[in-house]
């Protein structure tokens, strides 16, 4: 598990511009440390800041400014991410540009156009390997900016379930007797506690948005439903020195964007499922409520660092419990299966016409062993780390369920999660090509049957319906089984 789970440690590839502070200001700027729960330099003249950044070089023209950020800040009373601080952070990631020194830039015509065009090529070669449907209503191209303006909203429901825990946490570290007592202190923890969580959100999306190349690298259906994006930048970012031709870089990345969205669109359960599993995971986490107590009593108001230092020492922790390990296995055999899934189709799909398909393939596998965009995420926002070897195992079975059942046999399993493959089904993939499934179609045709017939008709009828169902298949083995 990560060393810092909730999102309390910035990401490794965070740039700092501490060094152009120094620059521009003798001492300002300083490093980015655990002990500054901002990730920013304090003020000129020494002393720790948490907030400098935050308000720039605290100049004398800068204090109004200044404070009123402040005030907002700890007046913060909404839920237990402050998102409109997130949203800020983020967009200030952004403009800073990546550690390569890549700015971000508007998205011109051409590359709209170029987008579009492969996009729709994409969705041209997937119809011949998947039953499922083309999911791309439209296809646009994003900046930076744009995506993290676009994915906001569903990161709040990755998050907010493992800030609500810390939240509550932080509501009952004292005696019932003495929470009275102590409302402005604790409204001020749950306003700093807002803040924190909205600006490690705000600075680990921010540079996310400086290596994602879609909407969907995560594994999860980051913007709105049925639209493929791609952001050009990060794709020539992504293509360079690899020596393929950037048209076959772009196309291969649209395989992967399309092909997740014709999952998502068509597998109506699937984005529930997987939100439910991160919920799930986050409901076992538990706080040690001891260390917690001992940091509220020597809360210094003017050292909010405290607090993030104790968040950092593992204050939060998963549940080893049979329940939370399930819940952990869970969501990663989902997110594997996904993954899995995706690279199976567009491997089988980009082989025959881009002669780089293996190497881009293995580009991406590699990435994602490394820890890319989707690992450093997830292992920053809600403690979990994607195991490579999963979604390697994910889509060898995948692979071989085309082989034995076709594309069509292979997609139906998505009709019902039941259907999909478990863990145990990852080690042992080709026990689980050739094994025998329910079909589940017929059992909710069934299920649904029953439903309409107790409406119209009341049990009795319905009791006589299925009992001379019954009789017509002893007698006749029932028609409609052959």
């Amino acid at each position: 598990m990560s060393d810092t789970p909730f999102g309390f440690g910035l990401p490794p590839e965070e740039p700092e511009d501490g060094d152009n502070g120094k620059k521009k200001g003798g001492g300002q700027g300083g490093g980015q440390g655990p002990a500054n729960p901002f990730g920013f330099g304090g003020p000129a003249g020494g002393g720790d800041n948490p907030f400098a950044a935050m308000f720039g070089s605290m100049n004398p023209n800068d204090l109004g400014a200044a404070f009123q950020q402040l005030g907002q800040m700890l007046s913060y009373e909404g839920g237990p991410v402050n998102w409109d601080m997130a949203k800020d952070i983020a967009r200030r990631t952004v403009a800073q540009g990546t550690a390569d020194g890549t700015k971000d830039a508007s998205v011109s015509a051409g590359e709209r156009a170029e987008v579009e065009e492969a996009v729709r090529l994409a969705d041209l070669w997937l119809d011949g390997v998947t039953s499922l449907p083309s999911g791309s209503g439209t296809a646009v191209a994003w900046s930076r900016a744009e995506w993290v303006e676009a994915t906001l909203p569903v990161w709040k429901d990755l998050v907010d379930p493992v800030a609500e825990r810390v939240g509550a946490a932080m509501g009952d570290v004292l005696p019932e007797e003495m929470q009275a007592m102590a409302g402005p202190l604790l409204g001020m923890m749950r306003s700093m506690g807002g803040a924190m969580f909205g600006t490690q959100i705000g600075q680990a999306v921010g540079v996310l948005a400086g290596e994602v190349v879609g909407s969907t690298d995560i594994g999860l259906p980051l913007g709105p439903a049925g639209k493929a994006a791609l952001l050009p930048v990060n794709i020539a970012a992504f293509g360079s020195g690899l020596g393929v031709p950037q048209d076959q870089v772009r196309l291969y990345l649209a395989l992967r964007e399309a092909a997740h969205q014709r999952l998502f669109a068509h597998v109506p359960w699937l984005r529930s499922h997987l939100f439910g599993a991160v919920e799930g995971y986050a409901r076992g986490i538990k706080v040690d409520t001891a260390k917690l107590e001992d940091v509220v009593g020597q809360l210094d108001p003017t050292h909010p660092e405290q607090l993030q230092d104790a968040l950092q020492q593992g204050m939060f922790q998963p549940e080893d419990s049979p329940e939370q390990k399930a819940a952990l296995a869970r969501l990663e055999t989902a997110l594997a299966l996904v993954e899995g899934w995706v690279d199976a189709v567009v491997h089988a799909a980009a082989a025959p016409h881009l002669p780089s398909a293996d190497a881009l393939r293995e580009t991406l596998r590699r990435r994602r062993a490394t820890g890319g965009p989707a690992e450093q995420t997830f292992a920053t926002l809600i403690g979990l780390e994607l195991r490579p070897r999963r979604l390697r195992d994910a889509s060898r079975l995948w692979a071989s369920l085309t082989d034995a059942r076709g594309a069509d046999g292979r997609d139906a399993l998505w009709e019902h999660p039941d259907m999909l493959p478990t863990a145990a089904d990852l080690d042992d993939p080709d026990g689980f090509v050739h094994r025998e499934h329910l079909d589940f179609s017929e059992l909710d045709k069934m299920l649904g049957e029953a439903a309409g017939g107790g409406k119209a008709g009341g049990t009795g009828d319905a009791g006589d319906t299925s009992g001379k169902d019954k009789e017509n298949g002893e007698d006749g083995k029932g028609g409609s089984d052959k």
